[in-house]
């Protein structure tokens, strides 16, 4: 008997867009009754300032499926950002999940046996809702889609260290690389 889909922790990551509309969306998906329920209700149970989970909805009352919990990763600031947080954010996320169900990344047949935590990146400066829920959308299908294949690979990760670590806020100097770079133990 085939064991079922993430049947352990499936864990990804995508960032689409650029400057303050951009957005970074992490995905842990598991089964309901596994360790995923239980960070996912910990999650819920249990807000900080600034940082209150919340049920992702693709309308008023109508939660997508899988459940997925919305947490953000920056505390909510201006009325604008705030929107975004709960709007467009959580709207771009829903149509991701529901995407990804859509097309078979996650069996539309399991939906209701499995749990998603996303953790969404709204930058404070956001200012353009519709950009902020195309990108979220895409990224959250994107973070879906990594974790369901297990990408990037070990190898692929590797590769791209060899060209120098980057991201949106910081990318080192070739120098910096070299002069940082640990010394080469032998085995």
């Amino acid at each position: 008997m085939p064991s079922p889909f993430a049947a352990t922790a499936l864990i990804g990551e995508s960032f689409v867009g650029d400057g303050a509309d951009a957005a970074h969306t992490n995905v842990v998906i598991g089964r309901k009754g596994g360790p995923v329920e239980t960070a996912w209700a910990t999650a819920l149970a249990t807000p900080s300032a600034g940082h209150v989970p919340f049920m992702t909805v693709v309308r008023p009352s109508v939660p997508v499926r899988p459940l997925t919990l919305f947490v953000n990763k920056a505390v909510a600031g201006s009325d604008l950002h705030e929107r975004a947080i709960w709007g467009s954010a959580q709207a771009g996320l829903a149509q991701g999940v529901l995407d990804a169900v859509a097309q078979g990344l996650i069996p539309p047949g399991e939906a209701d046996e499995l749990l998603i935590i996303a953790a969404v990146w709204v930058n404070p400066a956001v200012h353009d809702l519709d950009a902020c829920f195309r990108n979220q959308r895409a990224a959250a299908h994107g973070a879906i889609r990594a974790a369901v294949t297990g990408t990037p690979s070990v190898d692929d990760a590797l590769a791209a260290a060899r060209e120098g670590a980057t991201n949106p806020f910081y990318t080192p100097s070739p120098e910096v690389l070299a002069a940082s770079a640990p010394e080469v133990v032998a085995r």
